[in-house]
């Protein structure tokens, strides 16, 4: 090897050395209270510390107290760890929603994730603006997110997992709405999650891409309402190829025999995927459901695993 070319070696160990190096001396963890006492008292002032494409997981801790915030984990951001200290009491809380000067469904959000391996954990976030329309409280892009005994809280479109690049996991949570309040192209696992109707209308709207093979899938979750709310549908398809399933789900008597219904009656139906497995409770009647549902197998919900769910073009198995 000539002298120029072992310089240039030599350049580039020396940068990947330093690289890790830098890696491992950032801060792996920051504590945002609202008090004064901790390293931030914005939450997104902790996340803006995190170092860009970090290579190890950022835990912020998060003390108890009403953040009033607009938040953004922006690309940039990756493996960002929100822990709350109770997920009563520490709420990340905003107001926008559609109709209001400048926000439109899409930008209402309390909080967009956009970073990679993102993770949250005895957090609520809520979109506090009341009944006036479709407000966000979650808008979810980023891959391989996960978040755990987490409230999400609002009306319209409370929780968006937006785009068919992402896989997410919902894991012990509790999920509030009035109309399409679970709605989106991710992949998603919900498993034992509570997910609560306020109106007489429909949990998901997924807009699934054809060449996705899992849409939303619910797993071993409760569906109640509020008192007087009787009519409610398990969803409608949002886009042609909306693909939904719920296993082994509790479902009380809102929940209409029919279960799903056709999107302002055009034929998105005719290519979605709308399936059950072992419905249980007053709502969950298989026998009255609409013609073009389905009901697993045996055989087919074997395939309902997180890791056949989660394989996509890289391997991921949420850790719980």
């Amino acid at each position: 090897m000539g002298t120029s070319k072992k310089l240039i070696l030599c350049l580039i160990l020396f940068g990947l050395g330093m690289r890790t190096m830098a890696q491992n001396t950032a801060p792996d963890s920051f504590t945002v209270s609202k008090d004064g006492k901790g390293d931030f008292e914005t939450i997104q002032a902790a996340i803006n510390a995190v170092r860009d494409f970090s290579l190890q997981v950022v835990t912020i801790r998060i003390k108890k107290g009403v953040y009033k915030e607009k938040i953004v984990v922006p690309s940039w951001k990756t493996k960002v760890f929100l822990l709350g200290e109770d997920p009563q009491f520490t709420v990340i809380s905003n107001g926008d929603y559609s109709g209001k000067a400048g926000f439109n469904t899409y930008n209402s959000y309390t909080m967009l994730v956009q970073g990679n391996d993102f993770r949250a954990e005895n957090l609520t976030i809520e979109n506090d603006a009341g009944p006036v329309g479709q407000a966000v409280a979650l808008h979810a892009e980023g891959d391989r997110l996960m978040f755990k005994n987490c409230r999400f809280l609002g009306n319209q479109d409370t929780l968006f997992p937006a785009v068919d690049t992402s896989r997410q996991y919902y894991l012990d949570c509790y999920i509030e709405g009035t109309t399409d309040f679970i709605f989106g192209a991710a992949t998603v696992v919900f498993e034992r999650c509570h997910i609560h109707s306020k109106k007489n209308s429909y949990i998901t709207a997924a807009s699934t891409t054809a060449a996705q093979r899992f849409g939303f899938v619910f797993k071993d979750c409760k569906l109640t309402a509020a008192p007087g709310i009787e009519k409610v549908y398990l969803g409608r398809p949002w886009r042609p190829y909306a693909n939904t399933v719920f296993i082994n789900t509790d479902m009380d008597a809102h929940i209409l025999p029919a279960g799903w219904r056709a999107w302002n009656e055009n034929d998105n139906h005719k290519t979605s995927f709308y399936a059950e497995y072992a419905s249980k409770g007053p709502g969950g009647l298989k026998e009255a459901r609409i013609p073009w549902s389905n009901q697993l197998s045996k055989k087919e919900v074997k395939a309902y695993t997180l890791m056949n769910i989660f394989s996509g073009t890289s391997l991921w198995k949420p850790e719980q």
